[in-house]
């Protein structure tokens, strides 16, 4: 955990020498932009795990993947600038995301908002904590008073349409990381993609949003991720919170809305080469 914190620090560092300053974009394919940031921060979490941790595997959205980690039983799962979108447009909403699993299993998982200085983080059996406090999901058991924090770019395209009245606030933050640690913080009640994710998007999250007293659901059938997967894209959906909140919205949504099949997720890796 002090590692994973220190390393998340060091990427929050070098994130931070390019937010709101001169960097070069590019797009690795449509709508998926990256930057010298997020690979500046991807090299400084690499070389501090690795010199560590020299035989755990790597998975990284911005580094080209390998077959090597599928006979790992420990994997570094990362994403080293989660809402880059946001990071481009000046807005404070992403984080580092750095998560461990062992035999498919998250078991530890940091993330840090280098900007506002927060840091979500958690490890199996040992709770979550926000800024070095205990923290815990929302209680509430009804959705229809609950505030739900889903993604700005899926309620521009019109993905949110008609539910506005399921909750008494949506929320619109960019990072699907950030949004997990908020809703384990209980910041908000609950949150909600529509679109498919990787598994760096929400590793590190998954852990501290269950240490927390949460779940988080595939929007399609219910079931739980097993990480460290050759195909690292999660389809259609996901949905996470209490249990309670997150069985009313997966039987919601189930009810009223075929599950999203677009397999684009917003951003995606190399294939295993």
């Amino acid at each position: 955990m002090k590692i994973a914190q220190f390393a998340s620090i060091q990427a929050g560092k070098e994130i931070n020498k390019f937010y709101k300053s001169d960097y070069s974009i590019r797009d690795k394919s449509y709508r998926n932009p990256v930057t010298d940031a997020d690979h500046a921060a991807n090299q400084a979490i690499l070389d501090i795990i690795y010199k560590e941790f020299p035989d755990d595997g790597w998975l990284s959205e911005e580094t080209v993947d390998s077959k090597d980690r599928l006979g790992k039983s420990r994997v570094w799962i990362v994403d080293p600038l989660d809402g880059t979108k946001e990071f481009i447009e000046g807005v404070p909403n992403f984080a580092v995301s750095i998560g461990l699993t062992i035999d498919g299993t998250p078991v530890l998982g940091v993330l840090y908002n280098p900007v506002t200085e927060e840091m979500f983080y958690a490890s199996a059996g040992k709770g979550s904590y926000y800024n070095g406090n205990r923290v815990f999901c929302s209680a509430k058991d009804r959705m229809q008073s609950t505030t739900i924090v889903i993604s700005r770019s899926e309620t521009r395209r019109g993905l949110w349409e008609g539910t506005e009245s399921w909750f008494t606030e949506q929320a619109h933050i960019g990072s699907v990381a950030y949004k997990l640690g908020l809703t384990a913080a209980g910041k908000y009640d609950s949150f909600a993609t529509l679109r498919p994710k990787n598994e760096w998007d929400v590793c590190a999250g998954e852990i501290i949003l269950r240490e927390a007293g949460g779940v988080l659901k595939n929007l399609a059938d219910g079931s739980t991720r097993q990480y460290n997967q050759q195909n690292t894209l999660i389809t259609p959906g996901l949905v996470g919170g209490s249990p309670m909140l997150v069985e009313q919205f997966f039987t919601r949504w189930n009810a009223q809305h075929k599950p999203h099949n677009n397999t684009s997720p917003d951003n995606h890796n190399e294939s295993l080469s």
